[in-house]
């Protein structure tokens, strides 16, 4: 399959984090990618995110030295042109003629001898809109081919239409497009007996997670465990195999699978996750280990059943007549250990705190505290007060420095800051 030339444009809009996924996906294609990002699009998804995911720097500023005609050279250069996210201030821009930044100027040097897509994401009342309609309707008839988006949950909380359409269906219309077609998975390849996807030649980033909780047994039945589902891992595992990386997730054994790219293997008691991860650790290369599972920090030392002493898992079963005292010992804390299992030095550790209806600066200390002792480059603080599963809503602040933090709103924002900052280091 010959390689095909990508446009890739994104204006500044939280979606951005989708339009990396596509970027991804499309490099591992064969395809050679482009990025020209609004100094907005630049807020959501650093410069080091896509110079990693593409092997090319980012093009944003239409005055910077040297890059005063890159809106005639790259139109010239693409075999096809994408915006996404397209936000409702871009769209009405263009479809009025203004020309006042490169992403505007370069639709201006656009000569429609090439396929023009364009994927708006916004807020409903701004989609719907008479004057974004109109614009939508005039860019139609100039021939530009407007993906139309979706409807679900908007950053705003709302429901509605001016969701950013999903990846695998962006890419299925990127497609379409393209004068040499692209896969967008080995499925899909294997499904028409085509060769499998050209690999990028980019070193994929090589990251361990762990997800889910530890169970501690009483007795055959009865363990002390925690409620930890293994979601957030599961998903931030496929949202960076989606970014490039290549992940393996260490999970427990009931916690949430992940999707079949991601390699998997399994965990139960506090014992058996570290001597998982001291293997892993101590066999594999890895470049980064996200540690989001919930370890407890106690174990059974000994039971106490009617005045007879024994070990854990010793007593068959327990029954609710008898007078029981269980004995508890601490945990070591496996996160403060993690560096010490590995074999590559410079592994970055991503460790995870979880506090409850704390303030701000009851979450400032707790996550000094943890950096403290662990020695984590990054730190992800959620609290429960902002998690609503029902909403599917999640917010984290991610500490990278003493005085550093962002506030994200998304797990899919979450994944993209992380390979932002694991490129830093990279780059």
């Amino acid at each position: 399959m010959s390689k095909s030339k990508v446009l890739f444009m994104m204006t500044g809009s939280i979606a951005c984090y989708k339009a990396c996924q596509v970027i991804s996906r499309l490099v591992q294609a064969g395809n050679e990618v482009q990025v020209v990002a609004s100094p907005g699009a630049l807020q959501f998804v650093g410069n080091a995110t896509f110079e990693g995911l593409t092997g090319k720097s980012v093009v944003s500023d239409l005055y910077a030295p040297g890059s005063v005609m890159d809106h005639i050279h790259l139109m010239r250069w693409a075999d096809l042109v994408v915006v996404a996210p397209a936000t409702a201030n871009y769209i009405n821009k263009i479809a009025q003629g203004v020309g006042d930044d490169l992403l505007t100027t370069l639709f201006l040097a656009h000569d429609f001898k090439k396929p023009f897509l364009l994927a708006p994401a916004m807020n409903t009342s701004m989609y719907m809109h008479p004057v974004t309609q109109s614009s939508i309707k005039r860019l139609r008839e100039m021939g530009i081919e407007i993906l139309e988006t979706a409807s679900g949950v908007l950053a705003c909380g709302e429901t509605g239409f001016g969701r950013l359409l999903e990846p695998d269906l962006m890419l299925e219309e990127i497609r379409q497009h393209l004068p040499t077609g692209i896969a967008t998975s080995a499925a899909q390849n294997e499904a028409s007996g085509s060769l499998s996807i050209p690999k990028s030649d980019l070193v994929p980033f090589r990251v361990l997670v762990t997800s889910g909780g530890t169970v501690e047994p009483i007795d055959n039945v009865r363990v002390i465990t925690n409620v930890s589902s293994g979601e957030t891992g599961a998903h931030l595992s496929e949202l960076l195999t989606d970014l490039g990386c290549s992940v393996h997730l260490l999970r427990a054994e009931t916690a949430k699978l992940a999707d079949s790219r991601v390699e998997q293997s399994t965990y139960s008691t506090f014992h058996s996750l570290q001597k998982n991860l001291k293997f892993l650790l101590a066999n594999r290369e890895f470049d980064a280990v996200i540690h989001t599972a919930a370890v407890s920090d106690f174990s059974v030392a000994s039971l106490e059943i009617n005045g007879r002493e024994m070990s854990a898992g010793e007593f068959p079963k327990i029954h609710s007549s008898d007078k029981l005292t269980i004995h508890l010992k601490n945990n070591p804390k496996i996160v403060d250990e993690i560096k010490s299992y590995s074999r590559n030095k410079n592994v970055k550790l991503v460790a995870f705190k979880l506090t409850s209806k704390a303030s701000e600066e009851e979450r400032d200390q707790a996550v000094a505290k943890l950096r403290e002792h662990s020695k984590a480059d990054l730190v992800v603080q959620n609290d429960t007060s902002e998690i609503d599963k029902i909403k599917q809503q999640h917010r984290f602040t991610l500490y990278s420095g003493a005085d550093k933090k962002v506030p994200l709103e998304n797990i899919q924002a979450l994944a993209s800051e992380l390979l932002q900052n694991f490129m830093k280091e990279k780059l």
